[in-house]
């Protein structure tokens, strides 16, 4: 299947979570492309800073708003991106969280369906637990601890793709569910406790980088511009399209192949430290992107070590501006 255009053109968009790591990226796709952009976000992980380069744009416009709440605005297309993503935030406040997912879910599913727009959810790999099947295929349907810490994200996100689909078939929604496997890049959160941020981080500090368990669980990394182009790609398609997709780097890395890069970047021989690995983190993690290769044409273009190289310099940036504790404090403090 020949993908879309995936001009945004003249187009209300709708980016809910707009100021967080990947919503700003998405916003700047969509303004380059022509669209008119609402952003909203509850500001709980999202940054005002990560669209302050955009307010001057007539075509942007940003709002302050929980989708737990109902909001009513007219748009032609929604992409909900709302949640926190990473363990140490999601797991700050596992109810709101839930909540997030879920009650944000229905409330962007009932918007979408009073105005007939086309909606976009940014579900997640984790909808596949620690997986027993690898790589992981859409077809999978996962193995999740229903009650452990880390349920609130995994289990929220799965009942929204439930719901998702129960709109598509009982309203006639149009609907697109992308599974959003690890993703790095400039914006992303300094304290966000993932991996690519916390050896980025530690390195630049001239800390220790901690590695939970013996470092040979894998992941597989994905540059933020090549995901969001995903995303548009798959929003661009027929309404046939539905998914579950996934968008993801299908390379594997190692942990500590991971650490050892981030050192040869940032010119460091801090050394590596060892700690428990946390309870329900997965072993291995690596999409099968069969699909979005054959549906949208698509699959990751930026190589590790050049995504890493372009995540290093923002980070750098952010010390040499003091939006960060320089590196002396740091170590001192830390």
């Amino acid at each position: 299947m020949k993908p879309a255009s995936t001009s945004s053109q003249g187009k209300r968009v709708l980016v809910t979570g707009g100021t967080g790591f990947l919503g700003s990226h998405l916003c700047e796709r969509l303004l380059a492309e022509g669209a008119e952009v609402l952003c909203v976000d509850n500001f709980f992980t999202g940054r005002r800073s990560n669209v302050l380069h955009l307010l001057d744009n007539p075509q942007f416009e940003m709002m302050r708003h929980d989708i737990t709440f109902p909001l009513y605005v007219e748009v032609d297309e929604i992409y909900n991106l709302a949640c926190p993503a990473s363990p140490i935030h999601y797991q700050f406040d596992p109810v709101q969280t839930t909540k997030t997912s879920v009650h944000g879910a229905i409330n962007m599913l009932g918007l979408a369906k009073r105005i007939r727009a086309k909606i976009f959810q940014a579900s997640t790999s984790e909808v596949y637990g620690d997986p027993d099947v690898h790589p992981q295929p859409e077809s999978y349907w996962g193995h999740v601890n229903p009650v452990g810490p880390r349920s609130c994200y995994d289990e929220g996100k799965r009942c929204a793709e439930t719901l998702f689909f129960d709109y598509h078939r009982q309203h006639g929604l149009k609907i697109k569910v992308g599974r959003i496997f690890n993703t790095y890049g400039p914006r992303m959160h300094p304290q966000d406790g993932r991996v690519v941020s916390n050896f980025i981080v530690q390195a630049l500090q001239g800390r220790p980088i901690t590695i939970f368990g013996d470092g040979s669980q894998t992941r597989s990394f994905c540059y933020v511009d090549d995901l969001i182009d995903g995303f548009v790609r798959l929003m661009a398609t027929d309404a046939v399209v539905t998914g579950p997709m996934n968008l993801g780097n299908p390379k594997e890395f190692t942990i500590r192949e991971l650490a050892d890069l981030i050192r040869d970047v940032v010119g460091t021989r801090t050394p590596i430290i060892q700690m428990p690995l946390p309870q329900d983190d997965p072993r291995q993690r690596r999409p099968d992107i069969s699909l979005a290769r054959k549906v949208l044409d698509w699959e990751p273009r930026i190589q590790l070590r050049q995504g890493i190289e372009a995540t290093v310099a923002h980070f750098d940036k952010l010390f040499a501006a003091g939006h960060m504790a320089t590196k002396v404090e740091l170590r001192q403090t830390g």
